[in-house]
């Protein structure tokens, strides 16, 4: 596993808590189907997580340690779902038996792992004959927003070079078919989503996240520890986050890649 780069401070959490299978794996929502098994990899907080313990018989959740995966099993427990387990694992080498799940599902995760198509090639290990491997990830690179302020460019080049410098790959929506294949899948529909955030709460929301994101998250400490950025350039493009939140005009997209690789 290369180093996760955003870490888990509240400011990254307050982002991976608001997801749900309507705003982040709709395009799975197709082939869930009561009877089945999912293995979900990367659990993170858990609200995708729990959202699939309704739909389906059975979800393993995984994350990369103990304290990861709290975060899930803690929500579990509030939630009073029964149907999930829990387990500490590395992507790159499962420790499940092959043909163990209907469905594998990973969002988020592949664009911070050592080697993807492993990581996929495992997926499809513990996956059954005729089930589905499912991943969706970001493409940094194809971030769209307006107004154009020059500190949010600096930010997305800063955040990659972060984010590379720790193992991973921030382009990775554009990149899921191509690993898919190269870790043998033959059957793949590749598509793409999006987040939008246009109205004033989700301005406030977003760039509300990201202005403390930049200043108190493991990324921060990061760019200042590495002199990739300093404490005042950092401040300067919180300040910018804030400015853009506040614009009436404001208006941000988060392009994703998706995949359903067939086994």
């Amino acid at each position: 596993m290369a180093t996760y780069t955003h870490g888990h401070h509240e400011s990254v959490l307050r982002s991976h808590t608001n997801r749900t299978i309507a705003n982040s794996a709709e395009y799975l929502r197709p082939h869930l189907h009561a009877g089945a098994r999912l293995l979900d990899v990367g659990a993170g907080p858990g609200t995708i997580t729990m959202d699939f313990a309704g739909r389906v018989a059975h979800v393993t959740a995984t994350e990369i340690g103990t304290a990861e995966l709290a975060l899930s099993q803690s929500l579990a427990a509030e939630r009073g779902v029964q149907n999930v387990d829990f387990a500490v694992e590395d992507v790159h080498a499962l420790s499940f038996a092959d043909d163990s799940f209907d469905i594998v599902h990973t969002h988020q995760v592949l664009q911070h792992v050592a080697d993807p198509v492993q990581a996929l090639r495992e997926m499809r290990r513990v996956t059954k004959p005729g089930g589905i491997v499912a991943a969706r990830d970001a493409d940094y690179a194809g971030f769209i927003w307006f107004p154009m302020l020059p500190e949010l460019n600096e930010w997305l080049r800063l955040y990659r070079e972060a984010a590379r410098a720790n193992g991973g790959e921030p382009d990775a929506g554009r990149r899921l078919l191509s690993w898919a294949r190269a870790a043998g899948f033959e059957d793949v529909t590749a598509t793409a989503s999006t987040w939008c955030y246009a109205t004033p709460a989700e301005r406030a929301w977003w760039g509300g996240m990201w202005a403390d994101r930049i200043l108190e998250s493991a990324l921060a400490r990061q760019l200042v520890d590495s002199a990739m950025a300093t404490r005042r350039e950092l401040e300067q493009i919180s300040a910018a986050w804030r400015r853009w939140a506040d614009d009436g005009d404001g208006w941000y997209i988060v392009p994703h890649g998706e995949i359903i690789a067939r086994v």
